[in-house]
Formats: structure tokens, C-alpha cells, sequence
């Protein structure tokens, strides 16, 4: 009759793997795991900055973390914790989006393939629509017929309108035509998704300086009054690689803050300190789950607090 039952074997099987699923625990649990209820050693202060590390927290800032540690004479794990909460507050620094409401909003939105790019835009327009913001959508990533397609299913859910040409089509044309209706909509954010093909580092950087070059000849030319910045979106899970795309797109184009995304307290959040330290780019935004509600602006004191819990 088509209907199927599971025999014992099958079972077994399906509870194997349960059993086999590793449990991620966030860095805080971690920590007092391995050294709750003792003195903490010079080996215990080594072994600490290793998991530091292994947390994406970078060598450097893991190494003066933990000689700052030395230097106070920490003897126990939740004392090190407190003072590790301190000392990561000060990497950070709360800078909030520019973005305003009532006059026009540019955004660049940059990332690399696979990090939830598309998906992220749908968030921040649904984000800034629940504040009142009129929003529009320019597909100008044509390299891959995919990216527009996902991204007016975004603007059909959100009942946006979008501007978009064909599979090929020039980018910059796209974005010349998006300003024109955002100004002729009063539009407050427009929202541009954009190639992040790094492989192919010198097309990608062509085609984003002409789309940077005609956003400028808006202003100049056709003396249209915006704020202009460039969004990239970086995944969480992937550690130094987030980092390595940051520093590209940095210096290729310059990136004015940073949406992560697929974020939870038992990711590797940590590439987050190293960014900042070293590249000096403020987080916006962080993504906290598939729905287009989960999106929260960034607070550092929230953000370690959530690594600790």
C-alpha cells in the first residue's frame, strides 16, 4: 500500500547518529569545562590561549589576552573569564549604520558567494521597511542568472520593487537605472547586490569601480544628494577565510561595515576581534537564523556576553 515501517535495525541506526552528533558548546562553557574548580597554571594559561586561538580569536590578540591575564595574576577561570570580557570590550567599538530615513540611502551590498549575501538584503530591507523605510532592490550581481532570480523572490515576498536586466547584462547600467527610480519613487534605502566572484579578482574590481564611478556621476552630474556605502557580508562559520575576504574586498573597493551572518554563540565569532584589530571595519549587523526577522543590530557588550554565556 506504499506505506513504509522502520525495522529495529534502521532504528539502531538513526540512534547512532544522534548519538554521534557532536554537541557545540559556546566558548564560555568551554573554558570552565576544562578548567572550573582549579587554580589556574602557567600549562592551564598555554592551554587557554590555544583554545582562544582554536576560537578564531586570532594568535596575536589570544597571546596578548592571555599575557594580560599573567600580568594581573588571575587564579581561577570565571575571575579569567570577567577580565578576558573586559579586555575583548575594548577590541570592539559600537559604530551604528549611517543610514537615515528621509533622504537616499546607497548601499553596496558585497560578499562572496555562499555567505547568505542575497538572503542578508531581504533582511536588512525588511529590517528598515519595519521602520518605515521606502526600499528598493537593484540586481546587479548578472553573473549568475541564480542571483536574480533568488533576489526577486525576495521582492515578491517583501512586495518591493526591484531593477534588474538579464543574465549578462551590465552591472552599471543596472545601478544607473536603480538611482533614477529610487530618486522618481522617493526611496529612502536602495539596497544593490553585487558579484563576489574573488577568484577573478581584476573583473571584479573593474566592475565594481564602474559601478562606483557611475553612483558618483549621479551626484556630480545629475546633483543627486545620497549616503553612499559599501555593506560586506561575511559568514560566521568560516574563521580566517572571513577575515581573508574582508581584507580583500577592503582593499579592493573599501567596506564601510560588515553584516555576519549564520551566527550563534557556538560559531566561530572570534574572527570578529581580529577584523576590527586589524582592518578597523565596525560590525552592523548580525544575522541569527533563516528568518527574515533574524537580524539584530550589533552590540559588543551583547555579542561577548552571548561567546561567555
Amino acid at each position: 500500500m506504499g506505506l513504509f515501517f522502520k525495522n529495529k535495525k534502521d532504528e539502531v541506526k538513526e540512534e547512532i547518529k544522534h548519538e554521534d552528533k557532536p554537541q557545540k558548546v559556546s566558548l564560555g562553557q568551554k573554558l570552565r569545562q576544562m578548567f572550573g574548580g582549579r587554580t589556574l597554571s602557567d600549562e592551564d594559561l598555554d592551554s587557554l590561549e590555544e583554545t582562544l586561538i582554536a576560537a578564531d580569536i586570532g594568535p596575536a590578540i589570544s597571546y596578548e589576552l592571555i599575557e594580560t591575564l599573567r600580568s594581573k595574576s588571575i587564579k581561577t577561570i570565571d575571575d579569567g573569564i570577567e577580565l578576558l570580557k573586559s579586555e575583548m570590550e575594548s577590541i570592539l567599538v559600537d559604530k551604528y549604520s549611517p543610514i537615515e530615513r528621509g533622504q537616499l540611502n546607497i548601499v553596496l551590498v558585497l560578499g562572496v558567494n555562499g555567505v547568505g549575501k542575497t538572503t542578508s538584503i531581504a533582511k536588512i530591507a525588511n529590517y528598515y521597511m519595519r521602520r518605515r523605510f521606502k526600499v528598493l532592490l537593484a540586481a546587479a550581481d548578472t553573473f549568475r542568472a541564480a542571483a536574480t532570480e533568488q533576489l526577486t523572490r525576495w521582492a515578491n515576498k517583501l512586495d518591493i520593487p526591484i531593477i534588474k536586466q538579464g543574465e549578462g547584462a551590465d552591472p552599471a547600467s543596472i545601478v544607473f537605472d536603480a538611482i533614477d527610480s529610487a530618486v522618481a519613487k522617493g526611496i529612502d534605502l536602495l539596497l544593490i547586490d553585487t558579484a563576489g566572484r574573488l577568484h577573478t579578482k581584476a573583473n571584479l574590481m573593474e566592475e565594481l569601480k564602474k559601478i562606483e564611478r557611475i553612483i558618483e556621476m549621479k551626484r556630480t552630474k545629475d546633483n543627486i544628494n545620497f549616503i553612499k556605502m559599501n555593506m560586506l557580508v561575511i559568514d560566521g562559520t568560516t574563521g580566517q577565510n572571513a577575515f581573508q575576504q574582508a581584507q580583500a574586498f577592503n582593499e579592493l573597493i573599501g567596506v564601510d561595515g560588515i553584516v555576519i551572518t549564520k551566527y550563534d554563540a557556538q560559531s566561530k565569532g572570534g574572527i570578529v576581534f581580529t577584523i576590527e584589530k586589524k582592518l578597523g571595519i565596525p560590525f552592523y549587523f548580525i544575522g541569527t537564523g533563516e528568518q527574515l526577522e533574524d537580524l539584530q543590530q550589533f552590540k559588543s557588550d551583547e555579542f561577548i556576553q552571548n561567546i561567555f554565556n
